[in-house]
């Protein structure tokens, strides 16, 4: 009697609280062939429901028709995921990456390129024009990349030992060996990692870099991170590649384990000796962001070379670059173009970097001062060229 008093007194309090904290159950509405009408931000798209709401919609394209099953509802908008589709958009093409759709790594596979540049300079101008209520003179158009699979030159990957499980091996019912990954979080979801097997942004050797890591990681019994108990060894993964072929690999671990850690690294370097710069970090806490770390390194130099015009660009473990290398000679090219330089001029660069605006354009100014608050960034800066560098400090 006492027991169930104490049940039902227990069962009528969480009630209570969670009617004062008003949690409901989403609503799940199905609306029936809908016409997506656009793209927004994010590789969102989006459609009008019946009520005159608009609807976001992952992973689909502008003109599909589908149903959409709602899974958030909101006062002017609604969330939700498409069940089925009716008709195919003309400018849906079929995505070449075989984790397309659960990775959140690549948005607009399923679109052709030619109509990403153009939602993306719909999104631009929309920001400046409709949002920022900026007059503009003549808008100009976006310049697509040549590449558009394996274009990036740094790339970052978690580890996990609860690998998110795809739709497809939900449904099969398949037991795996173990639940181990290496790869991509689930979009806003921080705790989960999908398991990659080919990744389409960086060129190779990066995809067997990664893949040869997780097998020897898996073999040798090295522990996978947990995120939310924070236990585990293996943290994270950064592969970064340049023009000049040089590779730098840096993997974090949580904690200090010398005789595994050097199992790992000395594995790597034996299996991989084209990589220039080989780094650690040993990072206990509960983010694993690496800029308040000490990178340690392991073996080669504490940066690779990256060229361009016959400059030379150290970049460490933390330096900015763009990550589209070439798309970067365009974009340092039209910038410097625009700046209409004669050779007089006091050029500032804020965020500076490693300083590759400023040597970009050192040629053609009379002077140029880089800014930067990241010291290493400096550090490399002021070994790229002769340039001014000043660190700002914020007392905010």
């Amino acid at each position: 009697m006492y027991i169930f008093f104490l049940k039902t007194i227990s069962i009528n309090l969480i009630n209570t609280l969670f009617c004062a904290m008003g949690r409901k159950r989403t609503e799940r509405i199905v609306f029936e062939n809908v016409k997506v009408l656009d793209a927004g931000a994010k590789g969102v798209s989006v459609a009008k429901a019946p009520d005159g709401k608009v609807i976001f919609i992952p992973n689909v394209v502008p003109g599909d028709v589908v149903d959409v099953q709602t899974t958030k509802k909101k006062k002017a908008f609604y969330e939700g995921k498409a069940t089925v589709i009716h008709e195919f958009s003309e400018d849906r093409v079929t995505a070449v990456c075989q984790h397309f759709g659960a990775c959140g790594g690549c948005k607009w596979q399923n679109m052709s390129y030619d109509k990403q540049l153009f939602y993306k300079n719909q999104e631009v101008y929309n920001n400046l024009k409709r949002i920022g209520k900026i007059e503009m003179p003549e808008f100009e158009p976006i310049l697509g990349s040549e590449k558009q699979f394996f274009y990036r030159n740094k790339m970052e990957f978690g580890f996990s030992n609860a690998r998110w499980m795809t739709d497809e091996e939900v449904r099969s019912g398949a037991e795996f060996e173990h639940k181990n990954a290496l790869g991509f979080h689930i979009p806003r979801m921080w705790d989960k990692i999908l398991d990659i097997e080919k990744c389409h942004l960086q060129e190779d050797p990066s995809n067997a870099i990664r893949n040869e890591i997780k097998e020897f990681a898996v073999a040798n019994n090295l522990e996978f991170f947990n995120p939310r108990a924070q236990e585990g060894l293996l943290r994270t993964l950064m592969i970064r590649t340049a023009s000049t072929g040089e590779i730098m690999v840096l993997i974090q671990f949580y904690k200090e384990d010398k005789a595994q850690r050097e199992l790992l690294l000395n594995f790597l370097a034996e299996r991989f000796p084209e990589i220039t710069s080989l780094l650690y970090v040993v990072n206990g806490k509960p983010n694993d962001t690496i800029y308040d770390q000490d990178v340690q390194l392991f073996k080669g130099r504490e940066y690779i070379l990256e060229e361009m015009e016959g400059l030379h660009f150290s970049i460490n473990a933390k330096s900015f670059y763009q990550t589209n290398s070439d798309q970067a000679y365009e974009l340092y090219k039209i910038t410097r173009e625009f700046a209409g330089l004669t050779g007089e001029e006091l050029v500032y660069d804020l965020y500076t970097g490693t300083g590759t605006i400023a040597q970009f354009v050192s040629k053609q100014a009379k002077k140029v001062i880089g800014v930067e608050a990241v010291p290493e960034a400096i550090a490399d800066a002021k070994e790229n060229a002769n340039v001014i560098i000043l660190l700002i400090v914020s007392f905010l």
